[in-house]
């Protein structure tokens, strides 16, 4: 067996009098378990922002992409006549499908949210539009605003491209965002473990010294640093991570009205993601205290 096997089967298996070296209760386990319980806490939430910003990005580029407006301005008496001349474009332009004239119910609901309930459409020289699909083979943006512009002069094509970058974009970056929030979770996580080894490590310098003197050697003493952390890492981040989900569960369901807030949680196979915290918090701690041991060890003489 290697020696990475046998310190890994020597931590599972543990030694009862190497244990002893640690102190079972003190300010050092309550910290260890409180710091690791909060970090995974916040690790689920970091976690969950980030996979919502990844299917919020998702969603967007996918509900942009496949579709675009054109907005006719004209005067009154050529409206329909450009509106017609429109529609005969779109039918027959390669990898557009159902074009439809908005109605003014709908142009009146597409500006409520900012003008009110009460917006009198009907009087207000508003541009027509037209809504249109896009097929899985697309088509020629540039070509059709040609042959737009040849055609119905006062037609602009909008294939939301200006729109779909920003908010791709801003969802793409609140993603990092919760990746380096995880990334730093984990480097507190680590700093504040090893403060309590070092702090463990100090108080124990005479009974280290002891053990020195019957024989005891540095790895040895070590690993039981190492064993007693790494469980307190793994049962605080554990406990940690259980209420995380159930608070995330707690939230609000994705509704399309809701937007992006009621979509902040884990879905489908998602829910297994969180789970892989708890060992990951044993592995920072078991390196930080591994770290921390043999350094205050060489202190220590």
């Amino acid at each position: 067996m290697s020696a990475l096997g046998k310190t890994v089967l020597a931590l599972v298996i543990g030694d009862v009098q190497a244990d002893r070296v640690v102190p079972p209760t003190g300010f050092t386990v309550q910290l260890t378990v409180f710091t690791s319980a909060a970090m995974a806490f916040l690790a689920v939430f970091a976690l969950a922002l980030s996979m919502a910003s990844g299917r919020l990005a998702d969603r967007w580029a996918d509900a942009l992409a496949r579709t675009a407006t054109v907005r006719i301005s004209a005067p009154q008496g050529q409206m329909q006549a450009q509106t017609d001349a429109v529609m005969a474009i779109l039918w027959t332009t390669p990898g557009v499908a159902d074009p439809r004239v908005l109605s003014a119910e709908e142009q009146r609901a597409l500006l409520e949210p900012w003008f009110g309930p009460d917006l009198p459409v009907d009087r207000l020289p508003l541009p027509q539009l037209i809504e249109l699909t896009e097929t899985e083979d697309g088509f020629d943006a540039e070509g059709l605003r040609l042959r737009l512009a040849a055609e119905a002069p006062g037609a602009v094509l909008d294939d939301h491209s200006r729109w779909r970058r920003p908010l791709v974009r801003a969802a793409d970056r609140l993603r990092l965002l919760g990746l380096v929030s995880i990334g730093l979770i984990a480097l507190a996580t680590a700093a504040m473990i090893t403060l309590s080894a070092n702090a463990a490590l100090s108080a124990n310098a005479q009974v280290i010294k002891v053990l020195r003197l019957v024989g005891a050697r540095d790895v040895y003493i070590a690993r039981a640093f190492v064993r007693r952390f790494s469980g307190r890492a793994l049962l605080g981040a554990a406990v940690g991570t259980a209420l995380g989900m159930v608070a995330v569960a707690l939230l609000p369901g994705a509704d399309p009205a809701g937007g992006f807030l009621t979509g902040l949680g884990f879905h489908g196979a998602g829910w297994i993601v969180p789970l892989l915290i708890p060992p990951l918090a044993a592995f920072v701690a078991f390196w930080a205290t591994r770290i921390a041991a043999f350094r205050m060890l060489q202190e220590i003489t």
